[in-house]
């Protein structure tokens, strides 16, 4: 039986979530329809645009992200003391870029003059919307309703577009956070519509060698559906690589750039069939730092979604994360 998102997702045990979002029925909505022949690769690009500019207005960091063609996979933390240093004005701008609010918050923010009462019910509103601005569900609903609306729209149908709300798991370590951002960074590859990783359209990964993020175009886009009001904050950037003891208490991943391609591109060579398969002798020195066994990391990397549950990290005997 399913268990409530409030169980699921706990910033006391972990700040960080993988979460993956399939298309209805797992058929190709946001790819090439096999069955009609009909392209819809360019949806793909729906899903990144909104993303991060849905990113850049809740306080939320993307550490990795792959739109394949039927689901996509983001790994991120939820950053609470990012939302509680906004001040209220603040708040209101990054809601207001979503929803318009209420008649009362819009006549606030037009500097009409309020009563007691009423500014109460103002800031009541503002604390509501601080809590939510920081919420995964909420940024969530904020990334795919959206989508299927338009998508919808497009296809002159109604009915459901995402087959669920989205699923998600802790990541309640370094190995878990490290593993599971390489298995997001390797699914093209993977599915075989990538031979590496900066050729693997609509992935973090790419983005972080060449990035070809169209700012003016993803405002625009979301725009011209009605999908964002207004949008007049700097464009947040994916989590940068920062190399430290720990992934507890710190901005960043705990991890060196390019040890990290280094080690996505070892793993990809043994993944693929067209590749001889090997178990490297000089591994990059993450793996050391955070004794993670090499067999143990392809295993785990490769198989991700295969081995951690949702909730308390457990995993089987062969892909310790502990």
């Amino acid at each position: 039986m399913p268990r409530p998102r409030k169980e699921l997702v706990c910033l006391e045990d972990t700040p960080y979530y993988h979460v993956v979002s399939r298309c209805v029925r797992r058929t190709f909505l946001c790819g090439i329809d096999t069955n009609s022949g009909k392209d819809y690769e360019y949806r793909r690009q729906w899903i990144v645009n909104r993303m991060r500019l849905i990113a850049s207005l809740f306080a939320v960091d993307i550490y990795s992200y792959a739109v394949m063609s039927n689901h996509f996979h983001i790994v991120l933390k939820l950053c609470p003391e990012q939302s509680g240093q906004w001040t209220s004005a603040e708040v209101l701008e990054r809601w207001t870029s979503l929803y318009k609010g209420p008649l009362l918050i819009q006549r606030f923010i037009a500097g009409a003059a309020l009563q007691p009462a009423e500014l109460e019910t103002v800031n009541s509103c503002i604390k509501i919307y601080r809590q939510r601005l920081g919420d995964l569900s909420w940024f969530m609903k904020c990334l795919n309703e959206p989508i299927a609306r338009k998508a919808n729209k497009e296809d002159k149908c109604t009915g459901h577009f995402w087959e669920a709300r989205f699923k998600s798991q802790a990541l309640r370590s370094e190995k878990a956070l490290l593993s599971c951002m390489a298995y997001v960074d390797l699914n093209p590859i993977r599915a075989a519509i990538a031979n590496t990783p900066e050729a693997s359209d609509y992935t973090s990964i790419q983005e972080r060698m060449a990035s070809r993020f169209d700012l003016a175009a993803a405002i625009q886009e979301q725009t011209e559906q009605q999908t964002l009001i207004h949008f007049n904050l700097p464009l947040k950037a994916l989590a940068p690589f920062k190399e430290t003891d720990t992934a507890e208490d710190q901005k960043g991943i705990p991890f060196a750039f390019k040890d990290y391609v280094q080690l996505v591109d070892y793993t990809r060579k043994m993944i693929r069939n067209d590749k001889r398969g090997f178990i490297p002798d000089h591994f990059p020195p993450i793996l050391k730092r955070i004794q993670f066994d090499p067999k143990q990391w392809i295993e785990c990397s490769t198989q991700f979604e295969l081995h951690f549950y949702q909730r308390f990290g457990r995993k089987t005997p062969t892909c310790n994360t502990s």
